[in-house]
């Protein structure tokens, strides 16, 4: 019987593994439809960014992800950002400064 105890004792006594649960992750109250403040924010600062990404807006506007993508194709559509990469997952824009369109149109004369 010691000799059980003995053993139990040992290394296998010590190191009993204990889970844990895990990190848990604070869920984001994204908005689902843009309100008046959103919106002005939306219109008046965005096209200033350098990059502006579906995942920019959501970090910066607090707005979900589909809403993030309509406010980009709505964006390009009026010309106050133009579109540098297009990806099936990822769309990456910038500002739409002169030159960029002057470029544009000496492409399109060509």
């Amino acid at each position: 019987m010691a000799k059980k105890e003995a053993v139990k004792g040992g290394a296998a006594g010590k190191n009993k593994k204990k889970w844990s649960k895990g990190k848990v992750k604070d869920k984001a109250n994204n908005a689902v439809m843009f309100d008046q403040a959103t919106l002005d924010k939306l219109m008046k600062e965005v096209p200033a960014y350098k990059l502006i990404t579906p995942a920019v807006l959501i970090d910066r506007l607090r707005i979900n992800g589909s809403l993030a993508r309509a406010a980009l194709k709505e964006l390009e559509a009026q010309g106050t950002i133009r579109l540098v990469c297009s990806h099936h997952a990822q769309k990456i824009y910038t500002r739409a400064t002169a030159a960029a369109e002057e470029e544009e149109a000496a492409t399109v004369a060509a």
